[in-house]
């Protein structure tokens, strides 16, 4: 707790708060935006601009001004190098692209993605604390995003899954199942590292902890497999990272909430049943939409064949796609439900960002973002292993760790199975920045210091 002395110039209370995070309000704007429910149209627009978008660019602008003011934080070498590669390599992907003007708009997309708003995240978060507001902005947005999947599937008014309306997708619509997943999923592993943090107060954790579970309902009523694998696959070294003891103790909590959710209240117990099951069929029975994947996954390997330095271009996949797929690959997906008329969808994208990357960008492109997403995450969770006994865990910030390792391996193990796209997108930047914040500790410059005011009854007086 901060006492504001008689005659100070810093403001109490609210007012105080607001004047030091001030620059955080864009980035708070940013995951909380995407409440605002989107409206139906055409699933398959793209380069619309979206709240969130918005208030990323504002995030942008407002570090930019901070910068100059001096008022950020510094950059180290390595930070500097792993913030703006992927800036050099999405230029060499355009000017080398088949049609430039074409390649443009994914130039800008992957730039507000990947370098703009990571590098923004990590010049104008200061402190633990202000990292601990920007990450409690996932959890409330997992929560009413949640909350409204649940609702859909107990109304029948989500997407369409096997003939019924039950999916839940949020505010988000059919066009984007994926997106109330990745929020809900987010959510739950920043609440899940808070209630495993060590050094936060036993009252946070035990929110966080209801928060994580409560978390766990709309996450299956997804019904989406690869956020069910990255989830698993986060919480896991989540809970490893914090303990092994902490990590069986939720092990169990989540056993016995799976017990009760689909073997006692029988919550969707055949449909998710069947969607994990269908995960180890992927090559002795899979269904159409696993089918597709793994055309467009050739596909996007097949460009890369053709141009291995520099791809095919940004933006280039659905051009080249009919020209290296099989005869196995689908008009596209069938969307409809949570007020939105049945349409099809294509399959403009090869849903696995590393090849993704590789069939537009190829080479260059690859080793300039996924090097530097290699170098983050061995660099944080280097910093996790040492905090125990670091400067880390002396100022309380293993929480902070926790969430940063988490979000990061959850986003890297979702590329596996999915690409960007979609209103939730801009996400994928602040998590980059809050994994670079972690990994690449940097001193905050301090706040000159006000000139001292001579006593007023001479140099003796007290």
């Amino acid at each position: 707790m901060s006492l504001a002395l008689p005659g100070s110039a810093r403001p109490p209370g609210t007012a105080g708060a607001l004047r030091r995070h001030w620059p955080l309000l864009p980035l708070a704007a940013t995951v909380l935006f995407l409440l605002a429910p989107l409206p139906a149209g055409d699933a398959t627009a793209s380069g619309k601009v979206g709240p969130a978008d918005a208030a990323s660019l504002l995030l942008a602008l407002v570090c930019a001004v901070q910068a100059l003011r001096g008022r950020v934080r510094t950059l180290n070498p390595l930070g500097v190098l792993v913030l703006g590669t992927p800036g050099i390599g999405l230029a060499v992907s355009t000017m080398t692209a088949g049609d430039p003007y074409a390649a443009l708009p994914g130039f800008v997309r992957y730039l507000q993605v990947f370098v703009l708003v990571p590098a923004a995240v990590v010049l104008l978060v200061r402190d633990a604390r202000e990292f601990r507001l920007a990450a409690g902005c996932f959890v409330v947005l997992g929560l009413v995003q949640g909350a409204v999947g649940v609702v859909q599937y107990a109304t029948h008014t989500g997407a369409s899954y096997q003939g019924e309306d039950i999916r839940a997708v949020g505010t988000f619509g059919p066009g984007d199942v994926m997106g109330m997943a990745t929020v809900v999923a987010y959510g739950l592993i920043v609440a899940t590292a808070a209630a495993l943090a060590p050094g936060l107060p036993a009252k946070t954790r035990r929110t966080a902890g209801c928060c994580a579970l409560a978390l766990v309902v709309p996450l299956v009523l997804s019904f989406s497999r690869g956020a069910w694998i990255a989830t698993a696959g986060a919480a896991v070294l989540v809970m490893c990272l914090a303990g092994i003891r902490r990590a069986l103790a939720v092990l169990l909590a989540l056993t016995a909430l799976g017990v009760v959710l689909v073997g006692g209240l029988g919550l969707g117990s055949e449909m998710v049943a069947e969607r994990l099951n269908s995960i180890t069929q992927v090559s002795s029975a899979p269904d159409q939409s696993v089918t597709d994947r793994y055309t467009m996954w050739a596909a996007a390997e097949s460009m890369w064949r053709e141009r291995p330095a520099v791809g095919v271009g940004l933006k280039g996949f659905p051009a080249h796609r009919d020209g290296h797929s099989s005869l196995g690959l689908s008009s596209g997906s069938d969307t409809a439900g949570a007020g939105q008329a049945f349409m099809k969808q294509p399959l403009l994208s090869p849903h696995n960002m590393y090849l993704l990357v590789l069939g537009e960008q190829g080479l260059v492109g690859l080793l300039a973002l996924a090097g530097g997403w290699a170098a983050l995450l061995v660099a944080g969770l280097r910093r996790c292993a040492t905090a125990s006994r670091g400067p880390a865990s002396r100022d309380g910030m293993r929480d902070c760790g926790l969430i940063a390792t988490g979000l990061f391996v959850w986003q890297l193990t979702d590329f596996l199975y999915a690409d960007i796209g979609g209103p939730s997108t801009v996400l994928t930047g602040v998590i980059i920045g809050l994994a670079a914040w972690w990994a690449l500790p940097s001193p905050v410059p301090a706040v000159p210091a006000a000139p001292a005011r001579p006593p007023a009854d001479g140099p003796g007086a007290l």
